[in-house]
């Protein structure tokens, strides 16, 4: 479902702050001003734990703030990303030709990285080169709801194209050029229909998890980069909001903004 097959905003209209500020929102992030922020994240990414043990050597690609060694129970947890702050494990790392060896983590986790891909399938090859066999992939990723195009509209933050194909090596599914550049339906595209995208990968890949989340919590969270307006809530009040939430992410293609995938290397 959608509103809209394709729109996609320069950073200049975007309505939110700070975009793409990694320095800003760490820091903001470790003053704990906003418990809100915190409840969220500690929400999304410590569902992970279920599928982690204490001994896995884990990469994760695409960390940005780094924010996910907070939450996750693992003293192997390395992070990398395609910049070189000083507070990654791994620096200048391109999440579709990592440089590292084969069959080398026993899980590689992703926090809303996809849909910042321009060549996914690559992305997807490079995790199964440096997995081991029967290893996870553990994601975290956006889901293009009704609700989410509505907002991307409204803020003119990102953007969406359900008329890309994920599948092509040839032709990005957002700005090659521009590391910020997003394609919210990415996810989606791949995601819905699974089969087909996992085809392209000689079928190597088996969902274990895939379930969806956060809604009202996400809006009213402030933001996690760029950064927006929010009521402040106490963890009472949150938890009443995330059982509300619980409820509208039965229908997935119109609320939820969030969803939890796992994929078994076979």
């Amino acid at each position: 479902m959608y509103l809209k097959k394709k729109a996609f905003y320069s950073h200049s209209e975007n309505k939110m702050k700070y975009e793409g500020d990694i320095i800003s929102a760490r820091k903001y992030f470790f003053s704990k001003k906003n418990k809100n922020l915190y409840l969220l994240l500690r929400n999304r990414f410590s569902w992970m734990n279920k599928y982690i043990e204490e001994s896995d050597k884990i990469i994760e690609l695409g960390s940005g703030a780094s924010l996910l060694k907070e939450f996750i129970i693992n003293k192997n947890l390395k992070t990398s990303d395609f910049t070189n702050y000083d507070f990654l494990d791994f620096k200048n790392v391109d999440a579709t030709k990592t440089k590292f060896k084969d069959n080398q983590f026993d899980k590689v986790i992703s926090s809303n990285l996809i849909h910042h891909l321009a060549f996914p399938l690559k992305h997807f090859n490079e995790v199964l080169r440096i997995l081991k066999p029967g290893g996870y992939y553990i994601i975290q990723e956006g889901n293009c709801s009704l609700l989410c195009q509505f907002m991307i509209i409204l803020m003119k933050h990102e953007g969406f194209d359900f008329t890309s194909d994920p599948s092509n090596e040839n032709e990005p599914c957002n700005d090659k050029n521009d590391l910020w550049s997003a394609n919210a339906a990415t996810p989606n595209l791949i995601f819905k229909n699974f089969e087909k995208f996992n085809s392209k990968l000689n079928n190597k890949f088996e969902i274990i998890k895939h379930s969806y989340s956060e809604i009202l919590c996400y809006l009213n969270s402030g933001g996690v980069i760029a950064k927006t307006k929010y009521i402040p809530l106490n963890e009472f009040f949150f938890k009443s909001v995330e059982k509300f939430d619980k409820f509208l992410s039965l229908f997935p293609s119109i609320f939820p903004l969030q969803q939890s995938i796992v994929l078994k290397k076979i």
